[in-house]
């Protein structure tokens, strides 16, 4: 009698946004595919709230591992881009998976092949770019508006508002009166001549928590001039809004993002 194939499910979501239920959804229907397709469910991985455009993952990171322990014949994911949306990594994937005789399945296009691999590949890095240059669009509409276009800067908070249809409004903040009176007595001090060292000392000596939740250090308070980082620094107190004033590229070695400062002009 002829063995099932061994197949290990691979599930991901990429935001806080979304809900652990989308990760046994993702689950719950691969196990129905491998079901149909008579293959036996040996392993389950998964990775939450993790972007899918790099392989510091976890879960996908012990897939790999056990894929070329030979713990399994088959990866099957709901669809290819759960694996990865980066076109190279997903080629290195799946030039690493048949030297091992393990093949790619998905419950959207079946068996994956090469050409799935380039087609798809390509499509899901367009993808990214475009979801990158409509997510800055947006962002940028919110900063000239007057709203906040991400971050929270200490002394303010989110402020929870509605439209008619009981859509969340984003991006609206309220004066947090408690950080208020810290950051007017930060700036006065400052203004008398005190150093930011000095100026830290009074609200760790009265356990006031600072911007990070934890106590003050000078590096709160004078930051970076040029990133504009630290409450000295931040011109949104003196009613001045700066976006864009960074970006944001991925280390492709590493997968972890890396800022760098935009001309001023933009």
């Amino acid at each position: 009698m002829t063995q099932p194939l061994r197949a290990s499910i691979y599930a991901r979501f990429s935001t806080d946004m979304q809900r652990d239920a989308s990760i046994a959804d993702q689950i719950r229907s691969c196990q129905e595919h491998a079901a149909r397709q008579g293959l036996e469910v040996v392993g389950v991985y998964s990775d939450k709230a993790v972007s899918g455009s790099s392989l510091m993952r976890s879960g996908i990171q012990k897939l790999l591992r056990d894929a070329q322990n030979g713990t399994f014949d088959v990866i099957l994911s709901e669809a290819l881009d759960q694996l990865s949306r980066n076109q190279a990594d997903i080629a290195a994937i799946y030039q690493k998976l048949q030297f091992r005789d393990v093949m790619i399945e998905t419950v959207s296009e079946g068996i994956i092949s090469e050409m799935h691999i380039g087609l798809k590949g390509t499509m899901n890095s367009l993808f990214i770019k475009d979801l990158a240059i409509k997510t800055h669009r947006g962002l940028k509409g919110r900063a000239l508006a007057g709203k906040s276009a991400g971050g929270k800067a200490y002394g303010y908070k989110n402020a929870k508002r509605y439209d008619n249809t009981g859509e969340p409004i984003c991006g609206d903040r309220t004066i947090d009166p408690t950080e208020a009176r810290v950051v007017r007595r930060i700036f006065k001090d400052y203004a008398a001549g005190l150093s930011p060292k000095k100026i830290a000392e009074a609200p760790n000596d009265e356990g006031i928590p600072g911007p990070t939740g934890r106590g003050w250090g000078p590096s709160a308070l004078h930051g970076n001039r040029e990133r504009g980082t630290g409450i000295l620094n931040n011109e949104l107190y003196i009613g001045r809004q700066i976006w864009n004033r960074l970006s944001y590229v991925e280390d492709p070695d590493t997968g972890k993002r890396i800022s760098r400062l935009n001309p001023e002009a933009d």
